[in-house]
């Protein structure tokens, strides 16, 4: 039997293992599998594992030995999982993995939006606290997050992680889900989107890309915000329409925005949102802290173990 991992560096970059595969079949890893190459390298696999690199019907009708697909994520729609199901190929995915991560990178971007670090520490290192006639200075408004309000947009694993900090922080947290129109959820309110944006301090999104999601985070959208508010998007990068919120940060009509995910990753030079003002920008790392990914490793052993004895887990067609 052979395993064949398309696309293993985002995952492992060098610091984890791959070798307990050995305990199962036989293995290949490839850091990254461009398109063109994609059928040469996943022809003789009884398992294919995929991160980001596509495996459409023209791929698995090339695979005639495949039995299984692997994901080293938790989105599936880089696989063609109802073809492959009517090919009688189960598809698992990584669950519930990375929720304190992106928990945690949200608060990344909300206090260094609110106390500025990086701003205040380049300055002290370009010597102008040395140079300066007071004990202190500070070079933009510093604010607490006491008091203030955070609107979640999404009420899952991640949004209730998120809750739960601001909650340490002594914020208000005001949520909207299609799973909760009304009520509460202990220190909790849900509320419709209508009503959160005119309040919210923040807003953060941790809905699913549908439909109904894409592009949710438009002119129209922002129009109903502070202009203080900031806006952080962990989610999909495709709920954020990009030129509109780059428009509002250059024009003021909001105060900043934090964002792990783009549109197309890795983004194109002319993305907007590259050049926009107050805008943090990381390059998909809420999911890539040691201890995330090697929760990641073992739900992914957990899945290829479950194939072999033949009960497949966290299947997703």
């Amino acid at each position: 039997m052979k395993i064949i991992i398309l696309d293993g560096y985002a995952e492992n970059p060098g610091d984890l293992s791959w070798e307990w595969l050995s305990d199962y079949a036989d293995y290949t890893v490839y850091d990254r599998t461009p398109k063109e190459l994609i059928i040469e390298r996943a022809r003789e696999a009884d398992i294919l594992v995929t991160n980001k690199t596509p495996i459409g019907a023209e791929v698995i009708d090339a695979c005639p030995d495949l039995r299984f697909i692997a994901l080293l994520s938790t989105g599936y729609n880089v696989v063609d999982h109802a073809y492959a199901r009517k090919k009688g190929i189960p598809v698992s995915n990584i669950p519930a993995y990375s929720t304190k991560a992106v928990a945690q990178l949200v608060f990344a971007f909300i206090l260094e939006h609110y106390n500025n670090v990086g701003l205040h520490s380049a300055s002290v290192r370009c010597g102008e606290w040395t140079a300066n006639p007071d004990f202190c200075y500070w070079k933009a408004p510093i604010f607490e997050l006491d008091g203030k309000t955070i609107g979640i947009f999404g009420y899952g694993s991640i949004g209730k992680t998120v809750a739960g900090i601001a909650r340490a922080f002594s914020m208000n947290v005001i949520a909207t889900s299609p799973s909760h129109r009304a009520g509460c959820d202990g220190d909790v309110r849900f509320a419709e989107p209508e009503e959160i944006l005119p309040i919210a301090d923040i807003i953060t999104m941790h809905c699913p890309l549908t439909a109904q999601t894409q592009g949710m985070v438009n002119a129209g959208f922002i129009s109903q915000m502070k202009r203080s508010a900031l806006l952080i998007n962990t989610s999909r990068g495709p709920v954020v329409n990009e030129q509109d919120l780059a428009d509002a940060l250059n024009s003021g009509r909001i105060a900043g925005a934090g964002c792990d995910v783009l549109s197309t990753e890795p983004p194109a030079a002319d993305n907007p949102l590259l050049t926009a003002k107050n805008c943090f920008i990381t390059p998909h790392i809420a999911w890539a802290p040691f201890e995330t990914r090697t929760r990641l490793m073992d739900i992914f052993k957990g899945n290829i173990e479950a194939f072999i004895k033949g009960t497949p887990v966290n299947t997703v067609n």
